[in-house]
This record gives C-alpha cells, sequence and structure tokens, in this order.
C-alpha cells in the first residue's frame, strides 16, 4: 500500500509517499480500504517534529479518514466487508488502508459522499466530546470558539446553533467573519481590531469557551467567562506557558479545562464514537449541520495540502483523497 510518512522533521517538503505492507487486522480491529482522510493542524505539528504519535500507533500521517471495511478481525461484530465508515484514529489515515479499532469506526452518515465523511470525525468527536461530554454546554448559553472559520470551528457553530446555545466566534478577515455569522454565529468578532473580552462582557459573558490558542488567549479567555463559566483548552497555537489570575477565576466560580483526544484509551474514544453517532450524525443527515471542505488534494499532492494548511488561508477543512 501507499503511504505518506515524514522520515525527517520539516516543511510540506519532508512528507514523502512511501510503499509500506499491505495490513491485516488484529483483534478487535478493522482494516479499511482508505477513500480519502483530511489534514489537521496536529498532522503539521507531526510533520515538524513537535507531535509524535501515541506509542504503538503508525508513523504514518492522518487522524481521520473514511473508506470501504477490507477485513475483519476477531472479536468484531457489527461490521462487515463491504461496509462504509468513516474513523477517528490516533495515526495511519494518510494512506490507502488503515487498521482501526472497531470502537472508532462510525457509519458515514446519510446523504454523505465518503469524501465529505472524511471531513468529519475529527472535528464532530473533538467538539461534541469537549463542548458537551466535558463542558455540558446547554441550550439558552452563551459558546464562545476562537478560530470560527477552521475544521472545529465551522463544525462548532453549527452544532451549538443547531442545538440553541448563542454562538460567537473569532476570525481575521472579512470573508471568515461572514462565513462564520451565514453558519450561526450571531457574532463574529475581529481578533485583530477587537477585544472580544468586551463583546462578550456585552453579551454577559461565555458560558464555555472552546479555546485552541493555549497561552496567549487565557488571562483573557477567563475574563471573558461568565459566571460558573468553562474553558475547554485544546491547542497550544498561541503557546504553552501563561498567567492565571486565579482570584478571578474564583470569583467567577470558573473551570479551566485542559483536553487531547488523540492519546486517550481505545473505550474512551470509543464511547466519544458512540456519542457521536448518536447524538451528531442526525444533525449532520438532516442537514442540519455540514462538512465544510474547502480543498481537496489527492495523496501525491500531499505536500501542497500541507503548505496551504499551513498558510492559514482556508476554511472548514481540507480532504486528501486516496483511493
Amino acid at each position: 500500500m501507499r503511504a505518506v510518512l515524514a522520515p525527517e522533521p520539516g516543511g510540506p517538503d519532508a512528507l514523502v509517499v512511501t510503499e509500506l505492507p499491505d495490513l491485516e487486522p488484529g483483534p478487535g480491529e478493522v482494516v479499511l480500504d482508505v477513500a480519502a482522510s483530511a489534514i489537521n493542524r496536529a498532522d503539521t505539528l507531526q510533520r515538524m517534529g513537535f507531535y509524535p504519535p501515541p506509542p504503538g500507533a503508525t508513523d504514518v500521517l492522518g487522524l481521520e479518514c473514511s473508506g470501504t471495511v477490507r477485513a475483519v478481525g476477531e472479536d468484531v461484530t457489527g461490521w462487515a466487508v463491504g461496509d462504509q465508515a468513516c474513523a477517528l484514529l490516533a495515526s495511519g489515515g494518510y494512506a490507502e488502508q488503515v487498521a482501526v479499532p472497531a470502537g472508532q469506526l462510525m457509519p458515514v452518515p446519510a446523504g454523505l459522499s465518503l469524501i465529505e465523511a472524511a471531513a468529519l470525525p475529527e472535528v464532530a468527536c473533538t467538539v461534541w466530546s469537549n463542548v458537551y461530554m466535558v463542558a455540558n454546554l446547554q441550550p439558552g448559553e452563551t459558546f464562545l470558539v476562537h478560530g470560527g472559520a477552521g475544521g472545529i470551528g465551522t463544525f462548532a457553530i453549527q452544532l451549538a446553533a443547531t442545538l440553541g446555545s448563542r454562538v460567537f466566534t473569532t476570525a481575521g478577515t472579512p470573508e471568515k467573519r461572514a462565513l462564520c455569522e451565514s453558519l450561526g454565529a450571531e457574532r463574529a468578532i475581529d481578533y485583530r481590531e477587537e477585544d472580544f473580552v468586551a463583546v462578550l462582557g456585552e453579551a454577559g459573558g461565555a458560558d464555555v469557551i472552546l479555546d485552541n490558542m493555549g497561552a496567549k488567549y487565557l488571562d483573557r479567555n477567563v475574563q471573558a467567562l461568565a459566571t460558573s463559566g468553562r474553558l475547554v483548552i485544546i491547542g497550544m497555537q498561541g503557546g504553552v506557558r501563561g498567567e492565571l489570575d486565579i482570584a478571578r477565576l474564583l470569583a467567577k466560580r470558573g473551570a479551566v479545562i485542559a483536553t487531547s483526544l488523540r492519546a486517550r484509551p481505545a473505550a474512551e474514544k470509543a464511547a466519544v464514537c458512540r456519542a457521536v453517532a448518536e447524538h451528531v450524525w442526525p444533525l449532520v443527515a438532516e442537514g442540519k449541520v455540514k462538512p465544510m471542505v474547502h480543498a481537496e488534494f489527492g495523496l501525491d499532492e500531499v505536500s501542497q495540502a500541507h503548505t496551504l494548511m499551513d498558510a492559514g488561508d482556508h476554511t472548514g477543512k481540507i480532504v486528501l483523497r486516496v483511493d
């Protein structure tokens, strides 16, 4: 099978398409013939040598994919050769085949192509697990997601708005802000010219904030929280060390939570995937929440796909066609 590796850390040109042995499923695993994967910020960090896969996982890049079941291992029920599925992965999606714990497979939502389905697992599982399973966002509460025009942001805006929350977001260009508001954001804030703390203060504060910036926004995020607000940090694009005003956090009876999805045990990932299939996929099938695919590239164009991701000019997801 063909697969993408980064033998040495570096820029997009460090990515190499190589030949690896075909896969066989282990106990509890399913092997997919991959139709498509999608590019995530974690992939670019892995390429640069900053975010290695968890112990025991393949060095092939890719945190999500869609495809057709090629083989089923022992002790697997509910899946058969020929079934279409999408999957949440620890790694391995940038390849013609991938072995997946069966609990991390999800059906393709009704009405979606395999290309569209490849853009869903990572964002859907990240948003549902953090915003709903961890932060418990409720209808009528106010939600702020940073980077609203990206893959996670576009999905989070649609889902939270559909489920009845007030949605605010940050974005850097008029075009991106217009997209966010078309997806259901009440207000897309220009983070270059406006103070999101002031905007959220006028709205009564954010009950839940989903943050990919880390240190850079830590203090301001706490300022933007409502009483009993929950800040969930899922990224470090703005650094890893910041100061926290504990007195302010205490006064707001707030919570700061940091999570990651990739290194969680398989059982926890399976629980997230079940919840997503139960609660989110019906909304996707009804067209209330849609995958946002900005561009598609072939496997041999993976360097170009990463170049686009690094530039940050895209909206939604960048898909890598494999079949």
